[in-house]
């Protein structure tokens, strides 16, 4: 799975936009497509979406793929997931896209709980929802983000390869965040 590292500014400042995040995810899930088809499943402006394609084209997160048909110009993506750090030029930056982000995959959550009750049991059952406040030391909560990623790891190849897909999957949102639950304290005090 490629996961490119983002470190300039201006790459974040191209993905800090909900639509563009949605093509992106469009585009990993369902292949290429073009700016007609996405405009359709994301119940936008045909023109919006290939405005908004382009300039995620501009910053190489999409391409164009084999022209179909006739004037058809199918877009596909580049990377299947994308990685930033504070190790960029611009935190302000960072911050947008760390909003858009964190606010579309509360959104996301809010639709899953909301849609729960008519799921079948199997998928009620496989939605979970893991809140906790524990005492781990700066080398633990590396540990548990690297398990957490090799994991999602050791699945993501479904992405790309469909039939590596076993029966019955969903699509699942997956999202962990391991943060200080409280500001850091001076040296010395717990």
């Amino acid at each position: 799975m490629t996961q490119p590292r983002l470190t300039a500014a201006v790459e974040m400042t191209a993905l800090a936009h909900p639509l563009r995040l949605d093509l992106l995810e469009l585009l990993l899930t369902n292949g290429a497509m073009t700016a007609s088809q996405a405009g359709r499943a994301l119940s936008q402006n045909p023109s919006n979406v290939s405005w908004h394609l382009h300039k995620l084209a501009d910053h190489g997160f999409v391409r164009q793929a084999e022209r179909g048909p006739g004037r058809e110009r199918p877009w596909k993506i580049v990377a299947e997931s994308l990685a930033w750090g504070d190790d960029i030029s611009d935190g302000v930056q960072a911050a947008a896209l760390r909003d858009v982000v964190v606010d579309r995959e509360v959104q996301v959550l809010r639709t899953a709980l909301a849609a729960r009750a008519t799921s079948s049991k199997e998928w009620q059952g496989a939605t979970t929802l893991t809140q906790a406040r524990v005492w781990l030391t700066s080398e633990e909560a590396k540990e548990l983000g690297v398990y957490i990623s090799a994991y999602i790891a050791s699945v993501a190849d479904r992405f790309v390869d469909p039939p590596l897909r076993p029966e019955g999957v969903r699509l699942m949102a997956v999202v962990s965040w391991i943060v200080p639950a409280r500001p850091e304290s001076p040296p010395g005090s717990a």
